[in-house]
């Protein structure tokens, strides 16, 4: 492969392994043919350091994070900005895509992780906690797990489904095996107006 202006900060492998993808100090994110060793195209947009890039399980989309706080995503076959993912006030260090390719994790210097809805390109839950910086995210093979390593020092393990608020409040419902009263469901859930738990015994 041809040796690059600029530092290059990230790299990945497409599913199929046929392409590989590097991201730049310079702000561009290249794609390459592995077995020609020659770049495919040449992804521009970003307007500081790419820090992270991370394929789709199915290949088809490419997230990429960088130092201007947005993450676009890529589609890989016409090398076009499908939608840009903003919402971090710092720069995004790391990206992440869950087994099933249903959410994207972002890390950033806000000290916040965000995980994405890929579909609705919406925000599914901002995570908080870390005190510093965050460098990167990883998901654990069943995609229930995230890990998220930050300049604090720390490495934090997340309960990825639990961060939906109505299934969390759900499971605490299950555990004292009753619905929320009107007061409780005024106080934790003020946009729902229905029942919580309608398989538990209580509540009706």
């Amino acid at each position: 492969m041809t040796r690059l202006a600029d530092a290059v900060t990230s790299v990945a492998f497409s599913p199929d392994g046929r392409t590989l993808a590097t991201a730049s100090t310079d702000g561009t994110v290249r794609l390459w043919d592995v077995v020609t060793g020659k770049v495919q195209v040449v992804l521009t947009g970003h307007t500081d350091v790419v820090q992270s890039v991370a394929f789709s399980p199915d290949g088809q989309t490419l997230a990429t994070a960088s130092d201007d706080g947005t993450v676009p995503l890529w589609d890989v076959a016409t090398g076009q900005v499908r939608v840009a993912l903003t919402g971090n006030t710092d720069a995004v260090e790391s990206v992440a895509f869950s087994p099933d390719g249903r959410t994207l994790a972002t890390a950033s210097d806000d000290h916040t992780v965000r995980l994405w809805e890929v579909s609705t390109r919406r925000t599914r839950a901002i995570m908080t906690g870390h005190t510093d910086a965050v460098e990167s995210v990883a998901f654990s093979p069943d995609g229930q797990t995230l890990a998220t390593a930050s300049a604090d020092r720390t490495v934090q393990l997340r309960d990825v489904l639990f961060t939906r608020p109505l299934e969390a409040i759900q499971k605490i419902c299950r555990t004292v095996n009753r619905d929320f009263t009107p007061d409780e469901r005024r106080t934790y859930l003020p946009h729902d107006s229905g029942r919580v738990c309608p398989t538990s015994d209580g509540g009706s």
